[in-house]
């Protein structure tokens, strides 16, 4: 049968986590996924005017003639598979992502292909967990007829798609409730969102992130304010927001937003301060300049943002929150750079972050945030690498730990990544925690710095104060993109405790958000060994070993340092259970 053209609605969805379903009961997984077919994938399907085009795995393919029907379909197929989970345990639970897109499709059989199911695919990885991504023909098609909100997240650049997608998401009410409102600090808080580039290209978007982290970075220092981290302020790049949803889930009362608009060499930078609780704009300005005088755009925009909250602070704080890391453009360049391929967390990523590191390193000698970063490099591989450091990249990673310390002894960053190279590279967590302390004394707002503090308490037995800790770091940071690290962290401190069950739960939620992160695999194996659930234990232990294959047990002193004996051991034993090798 020859190919033919039809226009048509695909939808694309698949189960949430399936790889580590499948690890922790491969029967029970399958047997549930077929009686979900059965009893609610088939019959909503058909009910709406659908079929299935074919199964993909641990996802499916559907096809319809309308684009209304197509997402009928979806908030009932969401909806009925919310309520099947309320009979099974949390761990257990079957949740689906959905993407629906209206375009031109090539059929061949009974099978379909062409952009139109490529867009859908895309849309199905950009939807939350329970929830579905729409393009803006979808979208279009559905104004009047469908009773669901659906938020504007912009314009995408889908992967292998040529022209940007304008993308709607729509989460269950169950799931927005629940996830609470955060309460407010007891001080003055705010969150400052990604500035939008309005340049139009993409090679400049590096620039405008790092115009929203230098006024975090600024506006962290002041000890009276709470500061959302950079991490999960980024959540929100790319989306048309609502601020006082922004501000409920953050747990902040002030939003900045802004944009930035660079034609040839001129910079035009604006900013609006909302008060998130009413919605009320607090403060507008403009401001104009050429793109040599970004660094004084920057402290002008930082002092009138401060200015605005809190009008008698005294201008020394202002002039502290002023002080820049380096004046060479070109090197910070460079250094965004490496921080955009640092924040991957991958060794290909992490090798690509020094080689920017270094070269921000060689056009300025004196940048000490750069040196702390680079440091930063060395704590990553060790992380995700248990084979034992050569002594070239040990001597490496102390000389640049050395140099940050020295040039930046007012430089947060510089100081906690240097502390945890200390502490957990060199094994010398006494003047390790030493720095990390000075970072978190001069910039208490600084999460990733809470997060290096509790992996030091925990190498010290300060077991309950590691938990505080990483607490503090997730309140600092509530929708952190690394917040899987600081979940592997509260696994193993609930583990070492001998609260597995807990360190079970920490473990999952870090692997829910990227499942083959090492230490997280490894909490996984340990804790699943001690509750006597041998089978998953081997699983986990069997994954850990394909994204670690020299991890050797006799090696465990060096990649976890803890200084009580006591700790160590319990790590081994469970390791050892698991079916790690000696």
């Amino acid at each position: 049968m020859s190919p033919t053209r039809r226009l048509a609605a695909i939808a694309v969805a698949d189960v949430v986590g399936y790889s580590r379903l499948m690890e922790a009961d491969e029967a029970g997984t399958l047997a549930t996924l077929k009686q979900r077919r059965v009893e609610i994938l088939d019959p909503t399907v058909r009910a709406h005017g659908g079929r299935i085009v074919k199964l993909m795995g641990d996802g499916v393919l559907l096809e319809f003639a309308s684009a209304v029907n197509a997402v009928k379909a979806a908030l009932e197929l969401q909806a009925k598979f919310t309520e099947a989970n309320q009979s099974l345990p949390e761990s257990r639970h079957i949740i689906l992502r959905i993407g629906i897109n209206l375009g031109d499709v090539i059929g061949e059989g009974s099978d379909i292909y062409g952009d139109g199911v490529n867009i859908a695919a895309r849309l199905e990885a950009l939807a939350q967990p329970g929830g579905l991504c729409v393009s803006d023909k979808v979208h279009a098609e559905l104004r009047g007829k469908i009773d669901a909100d659906f938020e504007d997240i912009g314009e995408q650049q889908l992967k292998n798609i040529a022209l940007p997608v304008r993308v709607y998401h729509h989460s269950s009410k169950a799931l927005r409730v629940a996830a609470p409102a955060l309460a407010l600090p007891d001080k003055p808080s705010i969150g400052i969102l990604p500035i939008q580039n309005m340049s139009g290209d993409p090679e400049q978007e590096y620039f405008a992130d790092g115009m929203v982290e230098e006024i975090i970075t600024a506006l962290s220092r002041m000890k009276w304010l709470f500061v959302i981290a950079r991490n999960s302020s980024f959540t929100y790049k790319g989306r048309a927001v609502d601020v006082k949803q922004v501000g409920r889930e953050l747990g902040v009362r002030y939003v900045l937003e802004g944009s930035v608009r660079k034609a040839a060499n001129r910079l035009r930078i604006t900013g609006q301060l909302i008060d998130a609780a009413t919605g009320a704009h607090l403060w507008a300005e403009r401001y104009e300049g050429s793109l040599e005088d970004v660094f004084d755009l920057q402290d002008r925009v930082t002092a009138r943002v401060v200015g605005a909250i809190a009008p008698k602070l005294e201008q020394a704080e202002i002039e502290l929150s002023k002080r820049k890391p380096t004046t060479s453009l070109n090197a910070y360049d460079h250094y965004l750079r490496g921080v955009a391929s640092l924040n991957e967390w991958t060794i290909a990523g992490g090798n690509e972050a020094l080689s920017h590191f270094y070269r921000a390193i060689e056009l300025d000698p004196n940048y000490a945030t750069a040196y702390g970063r680079a440091a930063g490099c060395f704590t990553l591989r060790k992380s995700l690498e248990s084979a034992p450091m050569e002594k070239k990249d040990l001597a490496e990673a102390e000389r640049l730990a050395r140099l940050a310390t020295e040039l930046g002894r007012m430089d947060d960053i510089a100081l906690a990544e240097a502390g945890t190279v200390l502490s957990y590279v060199l094994g010398d967590n006494r003047s390790g925690m030493a720095l990390i302390e000075r970072a978190l004394a001069l910039n208490p707002n600084y999460a990733l710095a809470w997060r290096a503090a509790s992996w030091g308490k925990q190498w010290d037995g300060q077991i309950e104060t590691a938990i505080d800790y990483c607490l503090r770091a997730m309140h600092l940071s509530p929708q952190d993109t690394s917040m899987f690290q600081t979940q592997s962290a509260m696994a193993f401190a609930h583990f070492t405790a001998g609260r597995h069950e807990e360190a079970l739960s920490w473990a999952e939620r870090a692997l829910s958000d990227r499942p083959n992160h090492p230490p997280a695999l490894q909490a996984a194996a340990a804790s699943l060994a001690l509750l006597g659930r041998q089978r998953e234990a081997e699983g986990a232990a069997r994954r850990y070993m394909q994204e670690d294959p020299a991890f050797q047990l006799c090696t465990l002193q060096d990649t976890l340092p803890y200084g009580n004996p006591e700790h160590l051991a319990h790590w081994i034993e469970a390791l050892r259970k698991a079916g790690l090798p000696e």
